[in-house]
């Protein structure tokens, strides 16, 4: 898919089949990567395929499912990894969240972020800024491009859904919050794309998403 003036790519990745996303820049041909949850590969041909050099890893959080390949596409790359300090500790545990889930533990250990996300941060390309959305975890952002009218949700958001709440560190009230006051104060016709599965808007789930009206 590519929308005007930014290149974007969204694809199932990893064990869980997370949506991986890439948003690039046509021009300066700089691109960010959210959620490398698998795949390295793969992502890194999608990359070439546009000719787009990595200048960003991004996480919308830190289960398993969306950050096992960081490690390898920042050693492929250089491009430092980038996440909000809150879900550290779910970083530092990667292992024992692939043993809990029956996912095989990574080769090689995950390095530290490089960066800490900020709530209402300019991203590296693409006009893109950060918005903290706790609750599914304590450092759930998602990802907002307003010139492009999409927002990359992580696993805040579904398609008639919303992110478990139920993990360590999740939170309904902080999750309804997040949603209520920085996702549905987007404009209704804002395409989301979520963590895992079809693509939404915003309109549609401010109408019919059983969990928050």
């Amino acid at each position: 898919m590519q929308a005007s003036k930014v290149i974007f790519k969204t694809f199932p990745v990893g064990p869980l089949q997370c949506n991986c996303c890439i948003i690039g820049d046509p021009v300066s041909k700089r691109a960010i990567v959210v959620d490398p949850g698998g795949d390295a590969k793969k992502i890194l041909a999608e990359l070439a395929a546009d000719e787009l050099t990595l200048v960003s890893i991004i996480h919308t959080h830190a289960h398993l499912d969306h950050i096992l390949a960081a490690g390898e596409l920042k050693a492929a790359t250089g491009a430092p990894i980038q996440l909000h300090k809150d879900d550290k500790m779910l970083w530092d545990m990667v292992e024992q969240q692939c043993q809990a889930f029956g996912v095989p533990v990574p080769d090689e250990p995950l390095p530290d972020p490089d960066f800490w996300l900020q709530d209402d941060e300019a991203l590296a390309c693409c006009g893109g800024v950060t918005l903290h959305t706790p609750g599914h975890t304590p450092g759930s952002m998602s990802f907002w491009f307003e010139e492009h009218n999409l927002l990359v949700a992580g696993d805040t958001l579904f398609k008639q859904s919303i992110g478990r709440t139920d993990l360590p560190g999740g939170s309904y009230e902080q999750i309804e919050k997040s949603i209520k006051q920085r996702l549905y104060t987007l404009d209704d016709d804002a395409v989301v794309i979520t963590g895992h599965g079809p693509a939404t808007t915003i309109g549609d789930e401010k109408r019919s998403n059983p969990f928050v009206r």
